[in-house]
């Protein structure tokens, strides 16, 4: 049986068709622009050779597919995502995730909050919807080697780029409109939280992957993983079962002095914005662990290269390694 399993996530920063109008301050790819990108991220997903990977900044599900025909690992893989576009037909981001690994079924995007869970009045625009995702989050069943059948969710919370309303300006707009940004992502963490603690009812594994637009240790990050949350009485060491885990925190290889991981930069500042999150059954200290997080490493080189057809975002991988037969 094969004894270990690596999960990657992979913001790939506008995957479109040449020609594809996307925002009003973004030209569209030339043909030889997208030749590059596609080729440029197919190359990044086969270094990868992730058995699960879980993508963000996806327009368009036949050019992801396009991009792995080019691929070396992936031509066979199983693709799951959805297109998405609004009320004018321009194309929105959505996330996908391929699988090397065999699927239970096609996979469910997450369209809508759980009741009793919106974005606050006073943060959003007229013709906001207080309950949905901005980018709905896809949940997909994967099969481990030796059966073990796995939740894996991948997201794309909302982005740190300022709310502005029309005709703002001063530095109290410029605050209010950070914190409306933050508003937003917190409820979409809170929404998160609640649909991935529903699933860990369940007892199966978890994974939660994906670009947080936040730090791990964000309080929106936190709200995700469930930390510091009250805890319930199901016997031996139970403040694991409700919670994630950031697998860069938990992995057997620490050394302090190879943390130089980093998945983006921002007005000059080096950040982990993008994160593999599991549950108890991947975590060393638990008495129901399946597996550990041997490692998470970051493909990062290319973002101090400035490539234009390169993602604006380093790709996180995690090692896992199983143990003993799992069913």
């Amino acid at each position: 049986m094969q004894e270990e399993i690596r999960f990657a996530t992979f913001n790939v920063c506008n995957l479109a068709p040449a020609g594809v109008k996307l925002y009003d301050n973004l030209e569209p790819l030339s043909p030889a622009q997208y030749e590059a990108k596609a080729g440029w991220t197919a190359r990044q997903i086969d270094l990868l050779d992730a058995d699960v990977i879980g993508f963000q900044e996806i327009f368009s599900q036949a050019a992801l597919r396009d991009v792995l025909s080019r691929t070396r690992h992936y031509r066979d893989a199983t693709l799951a995502g959805y297109d998405a576009m609004d009320a004018a037909g321009r194309m929105l981001p959505t996330v996908a995730l391929v699988s090397r690994l065999p699927l239970a079924g096609a996979g469910v995007a997450w369209t809508n909050f759980p009741a009793g869970v919106s974005v606050p009045a006073d943060s959003r625009a007229a013709d906001d919807n207080a309950c949905r995702f901005a980018r709905a989050p896809l949940h997909v069943q994967v099969h481990l080697p030796g059966g073990q059948l796995t939740d894996v969710v991948v997201v794309h919370l909302k982005s740190r780029r300022p709310d502005f309303r029309h005709g703002e300006g001063s530095d109290a707009a410029y605050a209010l409109a950070n914190l409306r940004s933050l508003q937003r992502r917190g409820a979409e963490a809170v929404a998160l939280r609640v649909l991935t603690s529903e699933l860990g009812h369940s007892g199966r594994p978890r994974i939660v992957l994906g670009d947080f637009n936040d730090i791990a240790n964000a309080v929106t990050t936190a709200i995700v993983m469930g930390a510091g949350g009250p805890c319930e009485p199901h016997g031996d060491m139970p403040e694991m079962r409700a919670r994630l885990y950031d697998a860069n925190a938990i992995q057997l290889r620490q050394d302090a002095l190879r943390h130089v991981g980093y998945t983006n930069i921002h007005d000059s500042a080096y950040m982990t914005i993008d994160h593999i999150l599991v549950s108890e059954h991947f975590h060393a200290a638990s008495p129901r662990a399946i597996g550990v997080v041997q490692e998470v490493s970051c493909l990062n080189d290319h973002l101090l290269l400035g490539l234009p057809h390169a993602s604006d975002h380093g790709q996180v991988l995690a090692r896992i390694k199983l143990l003993g037969n799992i069913h």
